[in-house]
């Protein structure tokens, strides 16, 4: 651990903080402003694409509509990449002759995927084509646009009832393929296509052509895979989504060359979550509630921070040796980027719901690995592109109910009372993510043990680490598990209902608030936009979720820490 890495990794945080208000001032434009100068250019391209897909972008949608248009454009999109997958090795652009991958495998990518989470039992750059690639990317771009467009429809519902000029009147949840199709041209394309010729600039291969065949120094044959890696890359980091060409994912050097590259990585991983934060705070009439939100979670995430910082400073088990441990612990690390980064690497992409890997997570020391799951455990600092709002909005609500509570008064968010239905679909939202990660890692457990490539708290968390990724829709992994058709499933299951299950149900939560009558504060009232409440937030989401996640960190990553004492 050295200075000039603990200074890079300050001046991320900091440029990162200095694209918050920009980035989301421009997702205002894009989802809830009447004219933007944007439209020209845009204007013409969406008009087609709403006329391709035969709907009407000015027809309000209630709740349980925007969610079914939502279901069903998914499932639209699933099929065909499922099929792609299944066939790929007698379809075209297949130079490396990948073979079709089998029914369990390609059920598990295709949902992987279009749940955001490319969690990958599969090397890409050797068992999937270059048309499998391709739709791949297709479906990271749809699926962080589908996150996107619940995020805009679910702030919605919290957006102050008051006039504002330049902004569209509010009556509704909006209308799913008007935000879905902006979210892709005004966001996610541009940035993504800026992102991809810097990645080019870096050495990051963009091409269709095929392998690269040569005579290494030894006079052995050997083969380079390469491919349309820099496209996938940039909407891969922007989109929250982590799925990497190449098995390696972003350790690869193909897909992450340089520190320079690293950083825009790290930089890119919550860059449209903090922008939807930013948002919400706007749309609800007090962007100082936003602000306490984002040092919120910031806190939290620079906790995970340190705690990842110490951990791979140096290696215990060489503590006893002659061995130099000034570079920290790196094994399973990559030397261009160094123990300080790949620290902060880790604490971003779990925080933020990305997946993405510049380092094998189970070659980190037991405190970080205990950190990593935390990250992916609490699934609200910053989280995933829209969806993460969605989930630092329950905690809000839990942590205004408990106040509430406490005080012995009828609890209230933003002037509107939070009453007994909408108390139980939040709290419903958040207990699907322990109740998937306990099931799937019990039936693990059960069914599956055999496939844990390591014994005792290792092996546990390495099984209770696929289940919890999954669940967060994170997609990252511990490593140390083989592939099965039991785990192929089962973790398809727990991707697929830890995405749309809590859309579901927390869309609903937004409808009830966008009807609720607006009351003023009292002196009696908790205010949600103070270090006070603050403080409360942070306090709510650590307890209540380390508390319910302790077995499986105890009997995982922590248990093995604290073994080691």
């Amino acid at each position: 651990m050295d200075l000039r890495s603990i200074v890079a990794v300050v001046v991320i945080i900091v440029v990162q903080l200095l694209l918050i208000r920009p980035v989301g001032r421009y997702m205002l434009t894009v989802y809830y402003k009447e004219r933007s100068r944007f439209d020209a250019f845009f204007g013409p391209i969406e008009r087609f694409l709403f006329r391709v897909l035969g709907v009407n972008p000015n027809d309000g949608m209630s709740a349980k509509r925007y969610v079914g248009n939502l279901l069903l454009l998914n499932a639209c999109m699933c099929v065909p990449v499922f099929v792609v997958l299944l066939y790929q090795g007698s379809l075209p652009l297949n130079p490396n002759q990948a073979p079709g991958m089998s029914i369990d495998l390609a059920v598990n990518t295709a949902i992987s995927f279009v749940t955001n989470t490319n969690w990958q039992f599969y090397a890409g750059e050797t068992q999937a084509s270059y048309l499998s690639q391709l739709m791949l990317t297709f479906l990271m771009f749809t699926s962080a646009a589908t996150g996107m467009a619940i995020g805009a429809a679910f702030i919605r519902g919290f957006a102050t009832k008051k006039a504002r000029p330049g902004f569209k009147k509010i009556e509704n949840m909006g209308n799913f393929y008007f935000d879905f199709v902006r979210s892709i041209t005004r966001i996610l394309i541009p940035i993504a296509f800026i992102i991809s010729l810097v990645f080019v600039a870096q050495g990051i291969p963009q091409t269709l052509n095929g392998p690269v065949h040569y005579t290494t120094l030894e006079n052995q044959s050997a083969t380079l895979y390469i491919g349309p890696v820099a496209s996938l890359e940039s909407i891969k980091m922007l989109g929250s989504n982590g799925g990497g060409y190449y098995g390696q994912n972003s350790a690869n050097p193909y897909e992450n060359s340089t520190p320079t590259s690293n950083a825009i990585e790290i930089l890119l991983m919550i860059l449209i979550a903090s922008g939807f934060i930013y948002a919400y705070g706007v749309m609800v009439g007090n962007t100082k509630e936003g602000w306490v939100l984002i040092c919120a979670v910031l806190v939290i995430l620079s906790a995970a921070l340190i705690i990842n910082m110490i951990s791979e400073s140096s290696t215990p088990a060489l503590s006893g040796l002659a061995v130099n441990q000034s570079a920290g612990n790196m094994e399973g690390k990559e030397v261009r980027f160094g123990d300080v980064s790949t620290a902060q690497f880790g604490a971003w992409t779990t925080a933020g719901a990305v997946g993405a890997v510049d380092s094998m997570h189970d070659s980190w020391n037991p405190w970080g690995g205990t950190s990593l799951q935390a990250m992916m455990m609490l699934n609200c600092v910053f989280g995933g592109v829209g969806c993460g709002i969605i989930n630092i909005l329950i905690f809000v609500i839990l942590s205004v109910f408990i106040v509430g509570l406490m005080v012995g008064r009828t609890p209230q968010l933003l002037g509107r009372k939070i009453e007994g239905y909408e108390t139980k679909l939040t709290v419903f939202s958040f207990l699907i993510h322990p109740f998937l990660v306990f099931t799937g890692t019990t039936l693990g457990v059960l069914f599956a043990a055999s496939q844990t490539l390591n014994p005792g708290f290792q092996g546990f968390a390495e099984l209770g680490y696929a289940f919890l990724s999954a669940a967060a829709n994170n997609g990252s992994a511990f490593a140390g598990l083989s592939v099965s058709p039991f785990l192929n499933y089962s973790i398809a299951f727990v991707m697929a209902v830890g995405r749309y299950g809590t859309f579901i149900l927390m869309l609903l939560v937004a409808e009830v608030f966008l009807h609720k009558k607006i009351v003023p504060y009292d002196l009696g009232t908790m205010r949600t936009d103070t270090w006070v409440f603050g403080l409360v937030f942070i306090g709510v989401v650590v307890i209540i979720n380390l508390l319910t996640f302790f077995p499986i960190l105890i009997f995982g990553s922590l248990g093995q820490a604290l073994a080691s004492i």
